[in-house]
């Protein structure tokens, strides 16, 4: 892997993990039924064939944080074919968090856009 590579890869991580919460509050907003982890991954993994933008394994903490945060409430239930798992569910303090975080987003990728393409006038 020479200098670009690890660049590049360095630069994927930084972002991706600027993005997650984001993505996963939105996920569990739109989502009509609590969802545990692998069909969260799931879900993502469909709508990002080519980038993998999330390692299943690098949800989890993710989802603890929010959880953590007050953002997200999570609940055990027995299943038929393994260990038990864990449902995520947003709660009201999330969906404000990811309505704001939506603002923040929007303006940050008008930015970036804008700087990219080298317009000045805002």
């Amino acid at each position: 892997m020479d200098e670009r590579d690890v660049a590049n890869k360095k630069f994927q991580k930084e972002l991706s993990t600027g993005t997650v919460a984001l993505v996963l509050l939105s996920v569990l907003d739109r989502a009509p039924r609590p969802m545990y982890g692998y069909q969260i991954a799931k879900q993502m993994e469909e709508r990002d064939t080519d980038l993998r933008f999330v390692k299943q394994g690098a949800l989890y903490p993710v989802l603890r944080s929010l959880e953590n945060g007050g953002l997200l409430e999570s609940r055990v239930e027995p299943s038929t074919s393994g260990p038990p798992r864990r449902y995520y569910s947003i709660t009201s303090d999330g969906r404000l968090t990811l309505a704001a975080w939506v603002e923040i987003w929007n303006r940050t990728r008008d930015f970036v856009e804008q700087t990219l393409r080298g317009n000045h006038d805002g």
